[in-house]
């Protein structure tokens, strides 16, 4: 039975609780995970983007490498083993059509996938989503993270 959760607001103002946070997702992230990013520009989807899959990089005994934004590609993959991680950003789509061709609605379950935009979707392929949405707090000066997702996810309790 899946049950809603969500994390209380999360103050991540300054970088190193991103960075934690996102060494805690890599160390429970699973393939056939799909971890939705929301909010403005430059609000921090891209960094914990960066950090996680760095993080999973160094589990997989893979060297770090640049995690930058697909924006103009629309899609970034990483292969680490067996593993692949799909990175898409879809800032620019201005048609859900014009995600046809990108992969996005393929089913592979030895993927991890990552979106930015994710409301330019209509629909996607799995329930195993989790939500992050990230937001600006007084006049830009802090930021803050909220998790949610559909199913029960127990190492929400680790992040605080």
């Amino acid at each position: 039975m899946l049950t809603a959760t969500k994390s209380s607001r999360i103050n991540i103002s300054e970088e190193i609780k991103t960075k934690s946070i996102a060494e805690i997702f890599s160390k429970n992230i699973k393939v056939g995970d799909a971890i939705f990013l929301r909010g403005e520009l430059g609000v921090g989807k891209t960094t914990f983007i960066r950090y996680l899959i760095n993080f999973l990089q160094r589990q997989n005994n893979q060297s770090i490498t640049e995690i930058s934004s697909p924006t103009f590609n629309l899609v970034h993959e990483y292969q680490l083993g067996s593993m692949v991680i799909k990175h898409y950003d879809l800032y620019r789509i201005n048609d859900e059509k014009e995600l046809a061709n990108i992969g996005i609605y393929e089913d592979n379950p030895d993927e991890i996938t990552l979106i930015e935009w994710p409301e330019k979707m209509k629909k996607y392929k799995t329930n195993n989503i989790l939500d992050l949405n990230f937001e600006y707090g007084d006049e830009y000066k802090k930021r803050f993270l909220t998790i949610s997702s559909k199913k029960k996810v127990s190492f929400l309790d680790e992040i605080k």
